[in-house]
């Protein structure tokens, strides 16, 4: 197969779809691989160690979107990148599409073969493909959230982990997921007054019995979450619905309430954001300030620390980019029902329940696809 991996444009976006190792991985399998120039730049990764790899190096992007069998990105295709893609192409690569109707109607328009790494599942119904870069926002949110809280940045002025006769800042997390539970390792390392909110009992226990008593665990109800929330100086949004857009479970009313400086961060922004005033944001302007409470919500958290959330992904996205390229992408995915779970759309229609019930689209299933 030709495979082409294009340099990200996305604002503030250094990671690249293929890394040098990946990229020879492919070629040992007897596939062809085109790199654009530049586009391993992010990562510290040269031409000539693609070249070295067995790649080929191509100007721009347009010739890998025109003549190449499947494209590996990172992100989201823009807009620009998607009036190139064109039916019977294969594009894997993170989609998101429930909270963006105005890419679904792109790629449906396209006819393109869309397998998002987002949707893909793993044998006990997780996400292997989303987990890496979960763990990594999960991390960066305390960080990006203690910076946020600094008063230059128009925050409360309060050190997470306090000092000696003063007391931490509160640190609430929503979601005991990957990104929750990376984000209170954070926090508790840094030696905050954390809470975890989740309403999955199993969850709730799992936390409680790794922190012990550096974190307390509470059940997410109305009442839980408006106490947590308002007396807390940095809350973090980690909640996940596989595929479809996230609840806005902070309101603009609750905002109101909060200490003013407080920071909102919000992970789940790629799938819409869970608080109410969510509007994503870039590593450029990373942050605003709605009601006095300050808010980051960048769309590509894990892109600032490119090396690290490169490497990370490729480990989990090239066993599936290796089988899709021996085996086609109909191949693969009859072999393997949980990589059929990534595909999104093709040739025209939606494949992917949530996102055609969140945007309003008939509903393809995949096993029909591969009768």
């Amino acid at each position: 197969m030709l495979i082409g991996s294009p340099k990200e444009i996305k604002n503030h976006e250094y990671r690249v779809g293929l890394t040098p190792e990946s990229a020879k991985e492919l070629v040992m399998q007897g596939n062809d691989v085109w790199i654009e120039t530049g586009a391993g730049r992010g990562i510290d990764a040269t031409d000539e160690q693609y070249v070295a790899a067995g790649a080929k190096i191509v100007d721009g992007p347009d010739a890998i979107f025109a003549e190449c069998e499947m494209v590996v990105k990172v992100k989201e295709p823009q807009a620009v990148e998607r009036k190139k893609l064109r039916e019977g192409q294969i594009l894997y690569t993170y989609l998101h599409l429930a909270p963006d109707p105005e890419q679904t109607k792109d790629l449906v328009e396209s006819g393109v073969t869309a397998i998002a790494y987002e949707t893909v599942t793993g044998p006990r119904g997780q996400l292997p493909l989303l987990k890496p870069m979960s763990q990594v926002a999960g991390r960066m949110s305390v960080q990006a959230g203690a910076t946020a809280l600094e008063k230059a940045h128009g925050g409360r002025g309060v050190l997470l982990g306090g000092v000696p006769g003063v007391m931490p800042g509160k640190v609430v997390v929503i979601g005991g997921g990957v990104v929750g539970f990376n984000a209170a390792q954070m926090a508790v390392g840094l030696g905050a007054d954390v809470t975890i909110l989740d309403r999955d009992p199993e969850v709730l226990e799992k936390v409680g019995t790794h922190f012990e008593a550096r974190a307390s665990t509470r059940f997410s109800n109305a009442a839980n979450l408006y106490d947590a929330v308002t007396t807390a100086d940095l809350v973090v949004g980690a909640v996940l619905i596989p595929g479809a857009a996230a609840p806005k479970l902070v309101t603009r009313e609750m905002l109101k309430d909060m200490q003013k400086g407080a920071v909102l961060v919000d992970v789940a922004i790629d799938q819409g954001g869970c608080f109410e005033t969510s509007r994503a944001t870039t590593h450029a302007e990373p942050t605003y300030v709605v009601d006095d409470i300050v808010h980051y919500c960048v769309a590509n958290m894990p892109g600032a620390v490119a090396r690290t959330s490169t490497y990370a992904l490729n480990n989990v996205t090239l066993p599936h980019a290796l089988r899709i390229a021996r085996m086609g992408w109909k191949g693969a995915l009859a072999a393997d029902p949980h990589l059929a779970e990534g595909l999104n759309v093709h040739k025209g229609e939606i494949t992917y329940r949530a996102v055609a019930s969140e945007l309003g689209y008939d509903y393809r299933p995949v096993a029909e696809l591969l009768d």
